[in-house]
Parts: structure tokens; sequence; C-alpha cells
């Protein structure tokens, strides 16, 4: 049994989008519940020299439309990065997730082999569609899903492995 590019990527960042999106939801209650203004959440980061909880989102969302959107040979979209709130953000993951809704596994067909160029801050990559997804895209899709949960549950919001994973 094969996996198509398709279903390695569209599916996978759709179903992730959306555990984020609850992530945030309960954040922004846990905020609300316990009077912390929800910037503290927001502007929080793990390390000094790491992106904050927004950044991390955005960077996400980035990678999530960037993907498909580069191996059906589409233009990316552009966002503003302007989000400062959590319905903000909750704006920016519905439009990645309608946006991942346009793509049909046909648009990918030939996408393992065609090459992707791009640039990430001063770095340029080029490289076939089945490496880009596999050890570009995908690795940084998940590491900044899962700072932003971790800056989360580092701040003392409920969150749980099976919340993360969109189980509950």
């Amino acid at each position: 049994m094969t996996i198509s590019m398709y279903e390695a990527s569209v599916p996978v960042f759709s179903a992730r989008l959306k555990a984020l999106s609850n992530v945030l939801n309960i954040a922004e209650q846990n905020a609300l519940d316990r009077k912390i203004d929800p910037q503290v959440f927001l502007t929080s980061r793990l390390a000094p020299d790491m992106y904050a909880l927004t950044r991390q989102v955005q960077i996400a969302t980035d990678h999530a439309k960037g993907a498909p959107s580069r191996l059906a040979g589409r233009e990316v979209p552009k966002y503003e990065d302007n989000e400062a709130s959590f319905a903000d953000l909750q704006a920016r993951i519905a439009k990645t997730v309608d946006l991942l809704a346009t793509f049909s596994a046909a648009d990918m067909d030939g996408s393992d082999d065609r090459m992707i160029e791009l640039k990430l801050g001063q770095r340029e990559f080029s490289m076939a569609g089945m490496q880009y997804l596999l050890h570009l895209a995908m690795p940084n899709f998940y590491f900044h899903v899962t700072t932003a949960y971790d800056i989360l549950r580092h701040n003392g919001v409920p969150l749980s492995k099976a919340i993360f994973m969109g189980s509950r």
C-alpha cells in the first residue's frame, strides 16, 4: 500500500490545526477563569531566544498553507502576521483549514518528484517534493504546533496529550 502526497499532507495539517484551535480555546478560557490577561499567554515563550505563542501559531499555519500550495504548484497565500488576540489566531487557523479544503489528491499528483524551491529566513532550499514535505515542512510544522502547546502547558493551562492529538 502506498500513501499519496495529498494523504501525507493535507488531512494531517488540517487535523493538527483543528486540534491546535481547541488548545487555544482551552487556553483562552483558562486565562478568563484564572483572571489572567490573555496577552500573558500570547506573548509567552519557552526561552528568551524563542518566538512567543502568537508567532508559533503563525509559523505553524505558514507551513500548513505553504507545503500543499508549493506541492500543487500554486502561489502560497500571504498572511499579514498581525494577529494580536486569541480570536485573531483562531481566524488565521480557520482560514488555513479552509484553504486546505480546496486541495484535492489530483492537485498533488507527481509532486513527490517536483522540485520545490523556497527561502526560509536567510536560507534557500531546493529539493524534491517528497524530501521537502517529509524533511522540512512537516518537521517544522510539528515543531511550532508542539511549541505552542508547550508554552501554554508551561503557563499552567490544563492540557493533555489527548487534547494535543485532537481526541478530546
